[in-house]
């Protein structure tokens, strides 16, 4: 019998809570989330989030707490594992990827660095 294939990711109550509020407040209409990683920053990776109006030929799909998140084929063994949250701090509210491939972080936060997965 085949092992269960993991969640790339998972939302929390407060992440899934807050883009349901976003997409509902938004002049289109969304399918979902579309989470990606790029090069970038002084840590080397940075974390991507955008609207999804489309599911492309090779985005995994992952419905969490009742919102569906495409992920770019290209990040999938950098995301695995990964928990997306929504802090709201004194002065700012963000989305915060606790991912366990992450091994460092710039100092401002922006971008990352990520190693993929191990797939054994």
């Amino acid at each position: 019998m085949p092992r269960p294939k993991p969640q790339v990711v998972t939302l929390t109550d407060r992440a899934a809570d807050r883009m349901q509020a976003i997409m509902a407040g938004a002049d289109e209409n969304f399918i979902g989330v579309k989470i990606g990683v790029k090069n970038g920053g002084c840590a080397g990776m940075e974390y991507t989030m955008d609207y999804a109006t489309e599911k492309a030929m090779l985005d995994e799909v992952v419905e969490s707490n009742g919102i569906q998140i495409l992920i770019d084929p290209k990040a999938i063994l950098f995301l695995l594992g990964t928990e997306i949250d929504y802090v709201t701090e004194k002065l700012s509210s963000r989305f915060v990827f606790n991912n366990p491939n992450q091994t460092d972080a710039c100092g401002c936060g922006e971008s990352v660095t990520i190693v993929p997965a191990a797939t054994a």
